[in-house]
């Protein structure tokens, strides 16, 4: 029988972590079997900064996916975001050893190989490397190489880069967790996928998602990914600002953002109150709405203007670059009533608000379609496009017997006086030990140490 590819997402987000099990239906739409949803502990700004507490919000949103589906989960595609994200413009090239075959794929990964080798600052690592368009022997503007003839092939190139520490830990909790990583997707990109029609990306189009911790930006002209970039504000620091500025406590001043607040104070009468009640037995507070829609319009212009000099920085005042399709709005802080509206205001573009609809079977819940869900969507198509079988029947599931091995105290001893050893030998030799240092980050300790000693010789 062969085996169902069943794709799972799972979006680490600074207010939510979300687990989504999805698979294609006869229509080639994503049919969602299963979500699990856990407050995020221990990630502040899109960044993990406490393991534990994501290691637990991890495995709770995991296990009321598998309970909501029905399903087993092994591995997992998982959305990577942070103000550490930024993105570099690189051009490369190949001589093909024989110009008379026809350009395959095989070529192309040659191609991006080398690109995945480039020097980066020390502590960063690449995690996506997107073609644009590709030469091919001086032709230029050519999106589809393969199949053509040709001796130099040469590409430009969108290169993802990242915080090789920021990586690693999301790889840590993920391990810790039980579960395997299969991929590992620049949030923006995964969003996109969830909302944007290819319309959109051909004529030119900005999709701007509003999370909790982080404002992502992903930027399409032709069809073709041309900028990106992570501004470390989002939905919290309204909250923050709301429960600073009304002194209240931060679980009120989040109702008080998604029920009652807009981010166009001209819509709020100036005797429009609401009450709320006062911690212990203090007086009820009054609180003004025309005073917290000024609070969060003057947050959100902040974020926005933020975006918006991103947008300039890809240059969409040149007539080339224009963005037809203007702006796209997704994620939670998307849901804030008038955002809409400040956005044309600010940017003088066309927006609309992206549900991840676009792509989902036709009985999906509500709920699933929301733009809070656009980031997990994303992930799950992703895993589906890598073919991966990442969940099986609860019934079907065969735990593997997995023998855990605490090294003693005597070993624990060697293993720091040896690190410390190779660290003293490695000292001079700096681009020796940066090669080692990128080793996959999954291994062991011993691995390390042993491969350290290796090439120290």
């Amino acid at each position: 029988m062969e085996r169902e590819n069943i794709a799972v997402g799972l979006d680490i987000g600074t207010t939510k972590i979300v687990a989504m099990i999805g698979k294609k239906n006869e229509y080639g739409k994503l049919e969602i079997l299963g979500v699990g949803k856990s407050k995020s502990l221990g990630v502040a700004r899109g960044v993990v900064n406490n393991i534990t507490q994501t290691i637990q919000s991890i495995q709770e949103a995991i296990s009321l996916a598998e309970a909501d589906s029905g399903y087993k989960i092994k591995d997992v595609v998982v959305g990577i975001a942070g103000q550490h994200i930024r993105s570099i413009q690189h051009s490369d090239y190949i001589s093909r050893p024989n110009p008379e075959e026809v350009i395959s794929e095989l070529d192309i990964d040659v191609l991006i190989n080398q690109v995945q080798k480039l020097a980066m600052l020390p502590g960063e690592e690449i995690i996506h490397v997107l073609p644009q368009e590709f030469k091919i022997d001086g032709q230029s503007e050519i999106k589809e190489p393969i199949g053509m003839y040709g001796g130099r092939l040469e590409s430009s190139f969108h290169v993802v880069v990242g915080q090789a520490s920021s990586i690693r830990n999301v790889g840590r909790c993920i391990k810790s967790s039980g579960l395997d990583l299969s991929g590992l997707t620049l949030e923006p990109l995964a969003s996109a996928d969830a909302v944007l029609s290819q319309e959109e990306k051909e004529a030119g189009v900005a999709l701007i998602d509003i999370g909790g911790g982080t404002t992502d930006l992903a930027i399409f002209k032709d069809g073709i990914i041309r900028h990106t970039a992570v501004v470390p504000f989002g939905g919290n620091v309204i909250t923050e600002d709301i429960k600073e500025g009304c002194s209240i406590i931060e679980k009120q001043a989040e109702l008080l953002k998604t029920k009652f607040g807009s981010a166009w104070p001209g819509e709020n009468k100036d005797n429009e109150i609401v009450s709320i009640p006062g911690l212990r037995g203090r007086d009820p507070k009054e609180i003004s709405l025309k005073n917290l829609s000024k609070i969060i319009h003057a947050r959100v212009v902040e974020i926005i203007e933020q975006v918006y000099t991103e947008i300039k920085i890809y240059g969409h005042e040149d007539p080339r670059k224009k963005l037809i399709a203007g702006i796209v709005l997704t994620g939670g802080g998307s849901q804030l009533n008038h955002i809409k509206q400040l956005v044309e205001y600010i940017t003088g573009m066309d927006t609309r608000i992206g549900y991840p609809n676009e792509h989902l079977a036709g009985n999906s819940s509500e709920e699933i379609s929301s733009p809070l869900y656009a980031t997990a969507v994303g992930l799950v198509m992703n895993s589906i496009r890598n073919n991966t079988v990442s969940a099986v029947p609860q019934d079907n599931f065969i735990p593997e017997p997995v023998l855990i091995q605490k090294p003693t105290i005597a070993e624990q001893v060697e293993i720091q006086q040896e690190a410390e050893k190779v660290f003293e030998e490695t000292k001079s030799e700096s681009k020796t030990t940066e090669k080692m240092i990128r080793k996959s980050f999954f291994d062991k300790y011993i691995d390390k140490i042993k491969d350290f000693l290796d090439n120290a010789e």
